[in-house]
């Protein structure tokens, strides 16, 4: 794939309608959240703006996503593929995707997700539980009980992990290794930082 930046637009391979395919993928779950068409004026508002934008065929003008519902995609990087001719978007979105209030554009989104995009998912059930009653779940409640609890937890469940791993357990160890991850995540959070976070971290190491 080839890094996009206005230097380089003209030289994709443009055809007679003067429109590429575009496909948006959620630049930390790898969600694909849809699929639309971009000019090249589309594409240079996109990296001048850092929010996505595309030619709509229907209103016959540039269409920045988001600007009636204001659930607009912002622009993590621009790519296009090998033989020049589709472009892919990474973007984080602000709230749905999809015009009929889903995530994405592909609404049975449990079949359609990668699994790992689940994190991203429970990071964000943790986050919308950080401020609730403490009665309302385990998770509020965690963080009620404040940090130490939190780093305790995660302690805990690592020794149960490798206890487990120790003792040839796999069902046991696959327990104990969501619960830790789980609390992890929730740990992360309490100190304003994400799963994402870490991965930068563990990016950084592998250039290396």
């Amino acid at each position: 794939m080839k890094i996009l930046d206005n230097d380089n637009i003209e030289a994709l391979k443009w055809p007679e309608t003067g429109l590429l395919p575009v496909i948006v993928q959620h630049a930390i779950s790898g969600k694909v959240l849809m699929q639309g068409y971009a000019n090249a004026e589309a594409l240079r508002v996109t990296l001048s703006s850092k929010q996505v934008t595309f030619y709509s065929r229907s209103k016959q003008r540039l269409w920045t996503k988001g600007e009636s519902s204001g659930h607009v995609l912002t622009l993590q990087n621009m790519v296009a593929d090998c033989d020049l001719d589709s472009i892919l978007l990474l973007a984080l979105p602000h709230g749905p995707t999809c015009h009929v209030g889903t995530e994405t554009c592909w609404h049975d989104e449990a079949s359609n997700s990668p699994s790992l995009s689940f994190l991203t998912d429970l990071e964000q059930v943790i986050a919308d539980r950080q401020g609730a009653d403490p009665k309302s779940s385990y998770t509020a409640s965690l963080f009620a009980r404040g940090v130490k609890r939190i780093a305790q937890k995660v302690g805990e469940e690592g020794v149960e992990s490798a206890l487990a791993a120790m003792a040839g357990d796999k069902e046991e160890l696959k327990n104990e290794a969501a619960d830790l991850i789980f609390h992890l995540l929730v740990l992360l959070r309490s100190q304003d930082l994400a799963l994402n976070d870490v991965i930068d971290v563990l990016k950084a190491r592998h250039a290396k």
